[in-house]
């Protein structure tokens, strides 16, 4: 019997629910309910497939065919607002195992890798649409990169020079120094700072998946 899709729902207080799988950091998506961010999630996972080859979990991700709700987080006014999650679970508390980690690190690095190239293979000029105020290619791809470095990579005590993230070797370096401060705070059973670590690699990993898929759907060239 094929493993299914182990979900949280982050149930805003007017307007939206948020669906993760929890085991696949970065699919993530929000609804107008719990039907509905359950609809959209599943939408998705096609699109997600291809982190998890990146990963080299395709084949555990292909015997995935099916949702199931784990837990039901209530959510924040700031889950309605932005649509994304603000809220750890309770079974996101959990410290992993080593081993349990690094998969989800695994995912974490294909998601930087399915961003990357993404980034450099769509137009340069994407179509207008809802998101990110008709930000361009390099402005979103900026934005990614940044916030990573503002936003994320500080609560495990990683700060990076903001501009030195745009250059080639200075986002290797910044993205190896994040991960092994993952791996610190982790071994350590320590959050990061108010985020359980599960929840923090979750949210970086979708933040990168929102704005790939984003570049996707934009492309001038895509029909």
């Amino acid at each position: 019997m094929a493993d299914p899709l182990r979900v949280i729902l982050e149930v805003g207080k007017k307007r939206r629910v948020v669906a993760a799988a929890m085991d696949w950091p970065g699919l993530d998506r929000w609804g107008s309910s719990e039907e509905r961010s359950l609809e959209r999630l599943a939408e998705y996972v096609p699109r997600y497939a291809r982190v998890a080859e990146l990963a080299g979990l395709a084949d555990e991700f292909a015997g995935a065919t099916s949702l199931e709700v784990v837990e039901r987080v209530p959510g924040s006014s700031s889950t309605d607002f932005w649509g994304v999650a603000h809220v750890p679970s309770l079974i996101e508390t959990e410290v992993l195992s080593s081993a349990a980690l690094e998969r989800r690190l695994d995912l974490l690095r294909a998601t930087w890798a399915f961003f990357d190239h993404t980034a450099a293979t769509v137009s340069a000029d994407l179509r207008p649409g809802p998101r990110s105020a008709g930000r361009s290619r390099e402005q979103i791809r900026r934005h990614v990169l940044l916030n990573e470095a503002e936003q994320f990579s500080p609560k495990v005590e990683v700060r990076t020079e903001l501009e030195s993230v745009l250059t080639p070797d200075g986002l290797a370096a910044h993205r190896a120094a994040f991960l092994a401060g993952i791996r610190a705070y982790n071994a350590e059973g320590r959050p990061a700072r108010r985020w359980p670590i599960q929840f923090l690699v979750r949210r970086s990993a979708n933040h990168v998946m929102d704005h790939a898929w984003e570049l996707e759907d934009r492309d001038s060239r895509a029909r």
